[in-house]
């Protein structure tokens, strides 16, 4: 510290009240201690610091440490000490009690002044520099929060691009250089995909790389085009080529897919075990079908499509399996309820209505599974119509039990089950009744409420009992 070299040549004698006014002006709050640190007198020169020390208004002959926050309190002693030591003044951040529960802090140094044992302690208003900490602080917090969601969708972003089964490039739109390129366009093209090297026109036969070439065009000038369909130099297999156009760090660059070869297996990709499960799952005996969420085909095996009696697979993709499954469409609702509560479901009995009317008994399991994001069902479907007994044709079958007649819901109209179900509860009763009497006939009918004569037409009707026993009674 620089102090006045004539201090008293050049202020001569400055009175109290000048004095107050100085140390006023020369602090945001300034306080007169006596030796022990009780505060004798205060001046706060910003009105705002008034209304947040409200609370704390009243603080002459209170102690300077009483007034301040608890880690503060060390801070007030070593003040005081440098002050009592006329050791040069040391600031310290301050932090006081506030009536709105922020604490204010201020920035003290303490000199002694006036008579014996006074100390003025010189504040200075941190407010604004907390103010202008907290928002740095809560900045710096925002961009870290940014940075992790942007590290997390790069991880995304790389994860997709690496698994991709399609050979992906990322290309400059104006120098024509590849960018970056996944392990599938790696192991596809070679060497010529490699990041940094020009765009490889030479990959393709010459005949089909004008096409390409003008589709990268065409998506500079107006941001889209159609796909072309181009030729591998190296091997001559047919692949879709498609390219949109992305803004990428002020500039334009093309995300290009080029789709696998028309006549290259969908499982080469795939390990081999993976590959063999696939194949065996297209020649298994069961039928084995994957439909979206919606209940729609994607594909079928071979099995299925007997059962369905569709000679081609292309006759099914897309089409709703209800189509075929079930009784009069409600059993595929059932299943995919099922489904989504909880995720599979085992040997569900239904049937399935083939195009050419011929039905066939099925049990079904099914399970949903995601892929790429997106939920899809497997069904596996069983024909049990060999291991099961044939029904009667419905019409002239009196069903033997309330379990037959549940069998038969979806299959006939609810007026034919009602009179079908009230024969059944009606036999039943007449045995039971013949039962508890004995084979007493005209018993059975005072228990059921019957005239014996009412009572042997329904024995007849049901085929029960002897009809010359009958006639005996």
């Amino acid at each position: 510290m620089k102090a006045f070299k004539a201090p008293k040549t050049e202020l001569g004698t400055i009175d109290a009240e000048a004095a107050a006014s100085l140390i006023a002006a020369a602090a945001d709050i300034a306080l007169i201690l006596d030796a022990s640190g009780t505060i004798r007198d205060v001046a706060i020169a910003d009105r705002s610091m008034v209304e947040d020390l409200a609370a704390h208004a009243n603080w002459l002959g209170r102690s300077w440490a009483s007034t301040v926050t608890e880690e503060s309190r060390a801070k007030v002693e070593q003040l005081l000490a440098d002050a009592a030591s006329l050791q040069a003044p040391r600031w310290r951040h301050i932090n006081h009690r506030a009536a709105s529960g922020a604490d204010i802090p201020v920035l003290y140094a303490t000199v002694r002044a006036g008579q014996p044992g006074r100390i003025v302690a010189f504040g200075r208003d941190l407010r604004a520099v907390s103010s202008l900490q907290r928002r740095l602080i809560d900045a710096q917090q925002s961009m870290e929060r940014d940075y992790a969601r942007i590290r997390h969708v790069e991880t995304r972003y790389r994860l997709l691009f690496q698994m991709a089964s399609d050979a992906v490039l990322i290309v400059d739109d104006v120098a024509r250089k590849i960018l970056d390129s996944n392990p599938t366009a790696r192991r596809l093209f070679g060497d010529p995909v490699q990041p940094g090297k020009s765009w490889p026109l030479d990959v393709f036969t010459p005949e089909t790389a004008r096409g390409v070439d003008l589709l990268l065009a065409g998506v500079r000038a107006s941001g889209r085009a159609d796909d072309v369909l181009a030729r591998l130099r190296d091997g001559g297999t047919e692949a879709v080529v498609s390219a949109s156009l992305f803004r990428d760090e002020g500039g334009t660059s093309c995300l290009v897919r080029i789709t696998r070869p028309a006549n290259e297996p969908a499982g080469a990709a795939l390990p081999k075990l993976k590959t063999k499960l696939l194949k065996l799952m297209e020649s298994a005996p069961d039928g084995f079908v994957v439909t979206g969420a919606d209940g729609r085909i994607v594909t079928a095996n071979t099995a299925f499509l007997e059962l369905a009696q569709l000679p081609t697979e292309e006759q099914a993709h897309g089409e709703p399996l209800a189509r075929w499954l079930g009784r009069s469409g409600v059993d595929l609702d059932i299943l995919i309820a099922n489904l989504r509560q909880h995720g599979s479901v085992r040997l569900f009995a239904s049937m399935i209505r083939g195009e050419l009317g011929e039905p066939a008994d099925v049990e079904i399991s099914a399970v949903t599974v995601m892929n790429g994001g997106q939920p899809c069902i497997g069904f596996a479907i069983r024909d049990i119509g060999r291991r099961l007994q044939r029904e009667p044709r419905i019409e002239s079958a009196l069903p033997r039990s309330l379990d037959h007649i549940t069998e038969l819901i979806g299959r006939v109209a609810l007026k034919d089950l009602v009179r079908e179900a009230t024969d059944v509860i009606e036999r039943l009763c007449i045995e039971a009744a013949l039962t508890l009497t004995g084979d007493n006939r005209a018993s059975a009918a005072e228990m059921l409420g019957l005239s014996r004569q009412s009572l042997y037409v329904k024995l007849r009707r049901y085929g029960l009992g002897d009809p010359e026993a009958a006639g005996a009674d």
